[in-house]
Formats: C-alpha cells, structure tokens, sequence
C-alpha cells in the first residue's frame, strides 16, 4: 500500500513539476541577426527590450537608421517569437545563451508559407564583415542604374530603371535605390575590398545586394540583386551626379472625358463613396495602397498623423486597399490591423486584388495602376488635379524631404482656390 501510495503521489506531482519549469529568458540588446538566401547570408540588426509584461518583448528591426518596430515578442516553450502581423510574417528563435536558432515564416497564400532559415547573436552590431579588406573606392553620390529580371528559362527579362543614392563613411554604407515606383527603403551594409554589400530586412521583405566595383576611373558597379530566399535579378550601375527617374506625375493619368470616382467596402462592410458628404467641396487625398507594402506603410507613417493635424482645414483622405483576396471576411481584419497600428482617422477600403491590371478595372478613369502605392489629389469640385505614381519613403532623404514639401505646397494650394 505504501509503494501505491508514492506512486500515485508522484503521479499528481509531475504536472507541478512540469509548471515550475522557466521560460527561457532572452538577452536584451543588440542582436546581429541573419536570413539564409539563396545569394547567402542577409544581416540586419534586432534590438531587444524586456517589455511591461513579463515574457514579453519589445522588439525593433534596424537598417542604417531605421528602428522598424515588430509587434511585441513573446516566449512560446523554448522560442522567441517575434511576429509582424500586419504582413503574416514572423521570426521564431529558439532561445539559447546568445543565440537564437530558427525561421522566418511568412504567409503565402491559404496554407501555404515562405520558410527561411534564421538566426541571431547577441552583442555583434556589424552587418556584413567585422574585419575584411579596406575599401578600394567611395560609393557616396547618385548612381545611374539598370535592374534586369533573371528568369529561370534564360530568356530576356524586364528591365527597371533605378538611382542609387548611396552615403559611405569608413567602410559603412547607407541608402537605397529609388525606382519610378517606389524605394528599396533603407539599405545599409558595407564596402569590403571591391565589393559592395547591402541588405534590409522589414518583416516583409527581404533585401540583398552584391556588387563589385569597376576599375577607376570608370567608377561602375556590376551586381546581383536577391529578395526573398530564392529571387534574383542582375543589376548594372554608372557614377552619375544627374542620373534622374522619369517624372512620376506623368505615368498614371486620367483618361480623357473620365471622372474619377469610387466606392467600396471599409473593413466592417459600410460603403464609402467619393460622393459621401464627407468628400463635398472638400481637398481630397486618395491613396492607392495594399497593407502587404512596406512602401505605402511609409506613406501611410506620413498620411495618417498629417490628415489628424490637418483635417480642420478642409482635407480629407481616403485610402483604397488592394489585397492578397477580395473577400472581406479574410481582407477585413487585414486593413483593421493597419488602422489600429497606424491610428488611421481617414476610412480605408478593400477596392479588390493587389494585382495593378485588376487595380485598373476597379478605377476605369485611370490609364492604369503603374504602382502600388499612388496618390491622387482632387480639388474641392472633385476634379483630378495630381496624380503621383510611388513614393519615397524615409529612407530617401532628401528625396522625402521633397516629397513632403511638394505633397504641403499642392495641398496649400488647392484649399486656397475657390470651389
């Protein structure tokens, strides 16, 4: 009897024993952490801070400047999880000493996920080499450049035209390439020996840059372009201090005769249409977007805290969202993360598929969706009177700082002429 009672006891016992187990416990700090692609290995940096809850984590991606706030990191058995809901997305760790060991998981389509091999350590702050050959040469300045798709069957792909706009310092580099539809947000990495390195993580996507460097005096560079774990193109760039993109007022117009108008669902199912009172001789902004591009989660960075300063004035702005699925019961909650994370105080809207030849049938006024995002002024009588295709994010500098001044001047503008 006294044998079955010990067992028994021990039996009750081993739940108990299995509770006071402890989470492990991450390393707050700096964190160099890594992707492993098909072009090799892509760093970018993680900063990690004990948040109010215990367990949990307060987490920022790092590129150059950026500090890209994830959601908050949890523990989840012997992982961190670091997830990116607004984008599907999610890093997951298992926790050791000064490591972490795992995958970066991001939601395809139904079911299906993109898997990435991930990995960090603890206290490493460089991003490509921490020791390697000087630099050979100053990438600082405008580069004219020619991204060129790499198809699988070896046939021509598309071309982009693009500027690098690059600032180097020792042998770090910071900067990105802007294209007539957008930038590559922020890029840092190295020059080591002849060769340029950049890279950028943003919880969507995945960027990395090889390049070598020509011969002075011709001041070229000669690369492979990877995003994602598989993706590639190749890509040629010349020093140039006027290289320029096509003027991006002119690549998505009204067509002649047309009026531009819309209306479709917000995320709880109500119709807003451009015809609402709300819109009645007021300035409107009309943002083209999709919540899965980081692209226009910087316009939106911008959009959001400008309309809640401006909306007094007689301003409003209306967000029209492509997405994965035009069904609102999966896109829906989707576009209600977005507005929760970005505070949005202006109606966003599922308007269909995030396919641009799809974007062009739900708006048939346009010429055609040349990029996601673009922005459309009206003026108070309803009128079309600017159309910007893309968007220079932040990571652009000076390019921003001239977006947002422009975006302020047209604005002043409109609101000033009588209806």
């Amino acid at each position: 009897m006294k044998s079955q009672s010990f067992f028994f006891g021990f039996l009750l016992l081993i739940p108990l024993l299995g509770q006071c187990q402890t989470a492990p416990t991450v390393k707050t700090g700096q964190w160099r952490a890594v992707l492993q692609t098909s072009g090799g290995e892509l760093p970018f940096g993680l900063d990690i801070k004990p948040a109010a809850q215990s367990g949990r984590y307060t987490v920022f991606a790092l590129n150059g400047s950026e500090r890209l706030p994830m959601d908050e990191g949890y523990i989840k058995n012997d992982s961190l999880h670091i997830p990116m809901a607004l984008f599907e997305s999610e890093l997951v760790g298992k926790v050791g000493s000064d490591q972490l060991t795992g995958v970066w998981r991001k939601r395809r389509t139904g079911s299906q996920y993109q898997i990435v091999p991930f990995s960090a350590r603890f206290g490493q702050s460089f991003r490509f080499k921490e020791n390697g050959p000087a630099p050979t040469a100053n990438v600082s300045g405008k580069w004219q450049t020619l991204f060129r798709e790499k198809r699988t069957d070896g046939t021509p792909g598309d071309t982009t035209l693009a500027v690098g706009v690059f600032d180097q310092k020792g042998k770090t580099v910071t900067g990105t390439f802007l294209t007539p539809t957008g930038d590559y947000r922020y890029l840092a990495g190295d020059v080591v020996g002849d060769s340029l390195l950049l890279s950028c993580f943003d919880g969507s996507h995945a960027f990395l840059f090889k390049a070598k460097l020509g011969a002075s005096p011709a001041r070229t560079l000669t690369g492979v372009f990877h995003s994602g774990p598989t993706y590639r193109e190749t890509w040629t760039a010349q020093f140039n201090p006027n290289a320029a993109l096509p003027d991006p007022a002119k690549l998505t117009l009204v067509k002649p005769g047309q009026t531009f108008t819309f209306a479709f669902p917000d995320a709880t199912g109500k119709t807003v249409s451009l015809n609402d009172a709300r819109f009645k001789g007021k300035v409107t902004v009309v943002q083209i977007l999709g919540s899965w591009c980081p692209n226009c989660m910087d316009e939106t960075r911008f959009l959001a805290p400008w309309y809640a300063r401006n909306k007094a004035r007689g301003v409003e702005v209306a967000g029209l969202a492509f997405e994965k699925t035009a069904s609102l019961a999966e896109s829906g909650p989707k576009l209600q993360r977005m507005v929760d994370r970005f505070q949005i105080q202006y109606p966003v809207l599922l308007a269909g598929t995030n396919d641009k030849a799809e974007a062009a049938k739900a708006l048939p006024a346009l010429n055609r969706v040349a990029a996601f995002p673009t922005t459309i002024f009206l003026d108070k009588k309803g009128m079309v009177r600017h159309i910007h295709t893309g968007f220079s994010g932040p990571g652009t500098g000076v390019y921003y700082d001239r977006y947002v001044s422009e975006f302020n001047a047209l604005i002043d503008k409109l609101l000033a002429e009588q209806q």
